[in-house]
């Protein structure tokens, strides 16, 4: 599985990148259908300043998560259990098929 990072509006250091593809390759265990990932890391302006978007690709449908939380571990951490349950809902309607 191949996780692509961006970070918008900044430079994301080695430790935050190292987070990333931690957290992120453990998506593998719930789809071995997963090719790769698009995670893109930007800034906002609200109080919950620091975003993340999980974007790929499964069991041909499109999933896409925005988390957006005070730091980008949280934010992280949420998109991924989120981009959890959308691989189990998009393995579940493939296998009613």
């Amino acid at each position: 599985m191949e996780i692509n990072v961006k970070s918008l509006k900044f430079d994301a250091d080695s430790k935050l990148l190292d987070y990333v593809q931690k957290k992120v390759s453990k998506l593998s265990r719930f789809a071995e259908e997963i090719d790769n990932i698009d995670v893109t890391l930007s800034l906002l302006k609200e109080p919950d300043n620091k975003s993340v978007k999980l974007q790929t690709h499964v069991l041909g449908q499109d999933l896409l998560i925005t988390r957006s939380a005070k730091s980008f571990e949280d934010a992280i951490s949420a998109a991924v259990d989120a981009m959890k349950e959308n691989i189990r809902r998009a393995k579940e309607k493939s296998a009613g098929k």
